[in-house]
């Protein structure tokens, strides 16, 4: 496979010398700014070899390059191994940016290409802003990938389906009438929606064109008097043509985007800054056009009472599927018999005899010991390991629920532990517990209670390079901004109805990771005189493994939440149960007060 990523690297600098540019930047994102991609615009695995969800390639005549996070830099370092494309370690201060090693690497006056369908405008501005001041010149060029690429995956034709009101809560022509309150507000004709959960979000359907995320490839052009989906034909039903006509929305080519863009017929259109920058400069070159954060976002982001009821439900019957499979696991664990990838297969099963079960919100992390270090580890044949009864199994997996997205972590004691191990995973823990006992004025974003996760790692001298937590989508990304929990600043406040999660981790490599995570809910806590507080209220329902806790590393207070926590587990969960899985639940949810 290294023989054949270089040969793919050959010709992709064969179609830079053609194009008269000096390098090439591939980023992981389709034209819609996702995160998770269809398989025809994973354009950057295909080049690289490398497999994570985050990560940028440049290519110049003689170099390569890849930047990504620390979630991936022992599974980069592997993977990129013979390709001669060299590992930089995004956020490290010795990293350079892609600008100023480009600066360093190339001549000034040469130019460095990028696909504008690719690449958002506000990245692609700020890249060429940083490349302007090393004396480059950033070009936008077409797909290299259309021809060198063969057999290249097609776009997805996966039919979408309509998500009924019972489960979304608010009809799509009310989400309409928002989202038109939103253009008058800032004085637009329309606005394009490009990303696809808001897509998905805003007329509420979904679809299978996206692994793990329920989503389907589209642009959204909402006017002040209509709107327009724009969507390959052949994945337009009788009843989803007739459902859009009911909400006023009329279908047109996915194709003809760029063309109607550049002959729209308003004055000013609202985009967002994560709009690819073809579409950008198609808008721009026929109305002024208003670069603002989509309305979708924030609305999206605030979960409605029906989707926060819907997300209750889900998380019962994840938590049964969780306790069964807890239940099964130890057991099973000391036959011998049992993998890294049986044991997923064993937790989809689970999951799949729920009711409203979708699929997985995210491929399962299943990684034991030295392989739990890798943080968006994923267990293949060839790297699959057996468990055995000791160390720990870090279990990171979610499901998608027609009423809810599931995201959880468990770290869980197969058997015996070292005493580095237990305070480890304490740490974590009262990490874990601190954030989710966390009470926060009005105003507050997640940037500013980051710390509470990191504090006791911070006094051991350990620290984790991924965020705490991320908003989850309702039956929609399990990845949803725009707020999240990370040191990072990350200005939008927490409000009631957003869903986040707590997921503090320790890792060292080539030994062990751990992590805990629940998915939480913010919620009033009260007011005072100095205005109104919030706090986090746990969805995800499910025991957190206590045979490694060091006990006397925890306070009476933090002691007294995790009882109260598993107190509230068994209570949810039992009437679901079996009387052998109670009478387990009942012991696993246990409390560590004597």
């Amino acid at each position: 496979m290294k023989e054949e990523i270089r040969k793919r690297i050959a010709l992709l600098r064969t179609f830079m010398v053609r194009q008269g540019i000096s390098a090439f930047i591939v980023p992981s994102t389709d034209p819609h700014s996702g995160e998770y991609v269809p398989a025809h615009w994973e354009s950057r695995k295909w080049i690289s070899g490398f497999t994570g969800s985050a990560g940028t390639v440049v290519i110049t005549t003689q170099e390569g390059g890849l930047w990504t996070d620390s979630r991936y830099f022992l599974q980069a370092a592997d993977q990129l191994e013979e390709t001669g494309i060299k590992l930089f370690k995004d956020r490290l201060p010795e990293t350079p940016s892609i600008a100023e090693w480009l600066g360093n690497v190339l001549h000034k006056g040469e130019k460095v290409g990028i696909d504008g369908w690719v690449n958002a405008t506000d990245e692609t501005e700020s890249l060429r802003a940083s490349l302007v001041s090393q004396g480059l010149e950033l070009v936008s060029v077409e797909d290299p990938f259309e021809t060198l690429w063969e057999n290249r995956p097609s776009l997805p034709l996966n039919v979408p389906f309509i998500l009924p009101e019972t489960y979304a809560g608010v009809s799509c022509s009310a989400k309409l009438t928002q989202i038109r309150e939103n253009i008058l507000h800032n004085q637009a004709d329309g606005i394009l929606i490009s990303a696809l959960d808001e897509i998905a979000w805003t007329l509420n359907m979904r679809g299978n064109d996206v692994h793990c995320n329920p989503v389907f490839i589209s642009y959204l052009l909402i006017t002040r008097s209509d709107a327009t989906l724009y969507i390959l034909p052949e994945k337009l039903t009788p009843e989803i043509s007739c459902y859009l006509q009911q909400n006023g929305v009329r279908t047109k080519n996915y194709t003809e985007i760029e063309n109607d863009l550049l002959h729209y017929s308003g004055k000013c259109i609202q985009l967002s800054p994560e709009t690819n920058y073809t579409l950008y400069c198609a808008a721009a070159s026929s109305a002024h056009v208003d670069i603002l954060p989509s309305p979708v976002r924030l609305l999206k982001a605030i979960k409605n009472p029906t989707e926060i009821a819907g997300f209750h439900q889900a998380m019962k019957r994840d938590g049964v599927a969780m306790v069964r499979f807890l239940k099964w696991l130890k057991a099973a664990v000391k036959e011998g018999k049992e993998t890294e990838l049986s044991v997923d297969r064993k937790l989809y099963e689970l999951r799949a005899e729920q009711e409203h079960f979708q699929g997985i919100s995210f491929d399962t992390i299943a990684g034991y010991q030295a392989h739990g270090a890798i943080v968006h580890y994923e267990a293949t044949p060839e790297t699959d390991v057996t468990l055995q009864p000791e160390g720990f199994l870090l279990l990171d997996s979610g499901a998608q629920y027609l009423d809810g997205t599931t995201d959880i972590t468990r770290a869980i004691a197969l058997g015996k532990v070292s005493e580095e191990q237990k305070t480890d995973y304490t740490l974590v823990l009262k990490g874990f517990i601190a954030l989710s006992r966390a009470e926060f004025p009005q105003g507050t974003c997640g940037t500013q209670l980051d710390v509470l996760a990191r504090q006791f790692m911070w006094k051991a001298g350990i620290n984790y390079g991924h965020g705490t937590g991320h908003g989850v989508g309702h039956f929609l990304n399990v990845h949803e901004g725009p707020h999240q929990i990370r040191m990072n600043h990350v200005p939008t406040p927490l409000c009631p109805g957003m869903t986040i999660t707590n997921e503090p981790g320790i890792y060292k490599s080539g030994r062990y990771g751990i992590r805990t995570e629940n998915t939480m809910l913010v919620v009033p806590s009260r007011e005072t005189e100095f205005g109104a507080f919030y706090k986090f209220e746990p969805l995800t329902l499910c025991p957190i493994d206590k045979e490694a806790i060091r006990t006397d590393m925890l306070t009476q207070e933090e002691t007294a939440w995790l009882d109260d926590y598993h107190r509230h587990v068994f209570e949810v969960l039992s009437p679901m149960l079996t009387a052998p899985e109670q009478e387990w639940l009942k012991d696993a949810t246990s409390s560590l007060r004597k």
